[in-house]
């Protein structure tokens, strides 16, 4: 059954993919709507194969690289409706549903057997921590998104080049004003998840704070959201500078993801 509802989810994230790259070049409502409804229908899909693996394993599937990519995938996709529909941007369906598409297929690319949950890893603190952590990546993922539409709306501006692609960005008011909001969500989650995270490490460990890998680059990325969003709330940042850190910060969310795969966590 798990098996089932995957390689359905691929195939609607692929046709969903698909359909909001066309949105790109041709504007169309009915297009729109069904990559929207092809997206809310591979997302529910993901989620039944995840609960159902989960009902199988006893234990939310987090535990290694094949299940956190699948799992990263599906937050992203719901970060990503909640604002496509809080904000009608279709268009950041373009630059987001390929990168959860991309990332569920990578996982389907690994194998991983069940196997007894390590003792480590027996810990409320560790669930709590792990969901906080996704859901914030998760929110940078769609922040990285727009701050490339973001860069690329400011190009065409610049240049005066009012070609079809800029018709169908939205205004860069709007980005920003979504590029905030996720930072002041994925922010506070990430500050959570840290906090929670050295709760769990201090259960599991006995020390708060072991500098492994992992934490180390977390504490990095938890840097870098926090010089943006200090930035955007005491000096102003705005425009190009936030959307370039808002980008940088997403790459080493992305390297510490899967360089560090091999840390306590995964």
């Amino acid at each position: 059954m798990t098996h089932m509802f995957f390689i359905l989810t691929v195939a609607l994230y692929a046709c969903a993919t698909a359909a909001y790259l066309a949105c790109l070049v041709r504007t169309s409502p009915l297009l729109t709507r069904w990559a929207g409804r092809i997206l809310v229908v591979g997302f529910t899909a993901h989620l039944l194969s995840t609960i159902h693996l989960a009902n199988k394993l006893k234990y939310l599937p987090l535990t290694n690289l094949q299940e956190s990519l699948s799992f990263f995938s599906l937050a992203i996709v719901s970060c990503f409706i909640y604002f496509e529909r809080r904000y009608k941007v279709t268009t950041l369906g373009s630059f987001i549903v390929p990168v959860a598409l991309l990332m569920l297929v990578a996982s389907s690319s690994l194998h991983a057997e069940v196997r007894q949950l390590p003792p480590i890893l027996q810990s409320n603190w560790f669930w709590f921590h792990a969901l906080l952590a996704f859901t914030s990546y998760a929110c940078f993922t769609i922040a990285a998104g727009v701050a490339v539409m973001y860069l690329i709306q400011r190009y065409f501006l610049k240049t005066k080049h009012f070609g079809a692609l800029f018709q169908k960005l939205p205004s860069l008011e709007t980005m920003d004003e979504i590029s905030y909001r996720c930072l002041t969500v994925g922010f506070p989650l990430l500050t959570v998840a840290i906090i929670s995270g050295s709760i769990w490490s201090e259960q599991a460990m006995g020390s708060y704070w072991v500098w492994d890998r992992k934490e180390t680059w977390s504490l990095i990325i938890w840097l870098i959201y926090a010089t943006l969003l200090h930035g955007r709330l005491t000096i102003g940042w705005r425009g190009k500078r936030a959307a370039i850190l808002s980008i940088l910060g997403f790459i080493v969310v992305l390297f510490t993801f899967f360089a560090m795969k091999h840390s306590i966590i995964w």
